[in-house]
């Protein structure tokens, strides 16, 4: 059995892939960017704050932050943990980390 290659179609290089839609400006990118760090501050301080009290009985725990209201969730599954989230706050960005020392999640 033979197979096709689907696409023989190659993008040049420094062209956009999907070209019908605009580029962002580069203040566009920096105005996302410092929001994105306002935000991830936010979300740190108030786990800096409740981290301690839950790390002993909660060790490893999914942990999702609503920095706006200052809520927070956790529950060892974390689907469940957003799930949680979403009910009261449905339409809010919500930051997800790991009751641990850095508050990361997964493996790198």
């Amino acid at each position: 059995m033979e197979t096709k290659p689907k696409s023989k179609r190659k993008v040049p290089a420094g062209s956009p892939l999907f070209p019908n839609i605009p580029r962002l400006s580069k203040e566009e990118i920096a105005r996302r960017k410092a929001e994105n760090k306002a935000f991830g501050q936010r979300c740190q301080a108030i786990f800096d704050q409740v981290a301690p009290q839950l790390r002993a009985d909660h060790y490893g725990w999914s942990i999702h932050i609503e920095p706006d209201s200052g809520d927070y969730f956790i529950d060892p599954d974390s689907e469940v943990c957003f799930q949680k989230a979403r009910q009261k706050h449905p339409s809010a960005k919500i930051m997800e980390m790991c009751l641990n020392e850095t508050g990361a999640c997964g493996r790198i």
